[in-house]
């Protein structure tokens, strides 16, 4: 086994990207365009995101790589106690957001751990999601409307997929949606409670406009969190009159949201398909892979998050309960 550097897992993330990482000054010479800040306009809130190394050393050695959506405090302790030498962010880090409120230099220094992102300068680069969701993507642009990160694409359904139920169906399957379901039901029973639930269930593909009959040709594809507006969708369909459906995934929408009112409008189908907590199989899966393809010596995990919601009163063990009331009542709402 050749020895593996921080600099060889940089360089092999910049030819995955063909290019896009950060290099030299890269960071305030404006000559990168992957390096982007973005802000709600909060103060003290904005993030730049810096394709490349973020926090380590470029000479340090490495032998396990975990590859995960997005760095949290959870994420860096798995990493700490399963020998991690890497941890490589699909999506920007920031001091204290995405390591406990703490700092990253302090967190990841005191396990030896590098601290790598792409986000932006990773999309884009392959056609698996549409892929996933039943189309073959023919057009992309990965700023419309100017706005980084406001991805769009139009495909050409797949063979098989004819109606918004096949659409849904494909999803299912290659998500492993049944069996993440038995997963759940199974820790429901365990827990003696019916009301826990995660986002690769509670956030699972359905239909907003349209029926499961409906037939499907030609496909918009939007990420309705990145910004996109229904004067978006009116201006793309525009471009592209034979759209018959909009899929939105990553994010999506929920009743009477304009973009559903609008697909009304125009008379399409609005369906959404995965949520952003499967973006892990959609964009961590093959980046993980390919580090795997140019690296071999190393060992490359992956970290997928699970959110759940459980009932108040359901939530851990009788001990924590008595705990979580007392700490309450003496010291948060009665206070001496």
């Amino acid at each position: 086994m050749s020895k593996v550097l921080v600099k060889d897992l940089v360089e092999a993330l910049d030819t995955i990207t063909g290019g896009r990482v950060m290099k030299g000054d890269d960071f305030s010479s404006g000559k990168n365009p992957f390096v982007c800040t973005k802000s709600s306009g909060i103060p003290g809130k904005a993030i730049t995101e810096t394709p490349g190394l973020v926090c380590g050393n470029m000479e340090q050695e490495i032998k396990k790589v975990a590859v995960m959506m997005t760095m949290t405090e959870s994420a860096i302790e798995l990493a700490g106690a399963t020998g991690v030498d890497a941890m490589v962010s699909h999506h920007p880090m920031a001091d204290a957001t995405n390591c406990g409120g703490v700092l990253l230099k302090t967190y990841l220094g005191l396990y030896g751990i590098a601290g790598l992102e792409l986000h932006e300068a990773f999309h884009g680069l392959h056609p698996g999601i549409a892929y996933l969701h039943g189309h073959k993507a023919y057009h992309v642009d990965i700023k419309y409307g100017g706005i980084p990160g406001n991805i769009v694409s139009v495909g050409d359904a797949l063979p098989g997929i004819n109606t918004l139920g096949d659409m849904l169906k494909r999803i299912e399957a290659f998500m492993g949606t049944g069996e993440d379901q038995k997963v759940l039901g199974n820790e429901c029973e365990l827990r003696h409670c019916g009301e826990i639930t995660e986002p690769s269930i509670a956030a699972k593909g359905y239909i907003l406009v349209g029926k499961p009959e409906n037939p499907v040709k030609k496909i918009l594809h939007i990420h309705p969190h990145t910004g996109f507006t229904p004067e978006h969708m009116e201006k793309a369909l525009k471009e592209h009159p034979d759209v018959d459906t909009v899929l939105a995934s990553i994010s999506r929408i929920y009743g009477d949201h304009e973009l559903g009112q609008k697909a009304k409008e125009l008379g399409v189908n609005f369906i959404c398909g995965n949520s952003h907590a499967l973006e892990i199989m959609e964009n961590g899966v093959p980046l993980a892979r390919a580090i795997k393809m140019l690296m071999p010596d190393l060992e490359v995990v992956i970290f997928r998050e699970r959110m759940m919601s459980v009932p108040l009163d359901d939530f851990g063990s009788k001990e924590i309960q008595d705990y979580g009331k007392e700490i309450a009542d003496k010291y948060l709402v009665n206070k001496k």
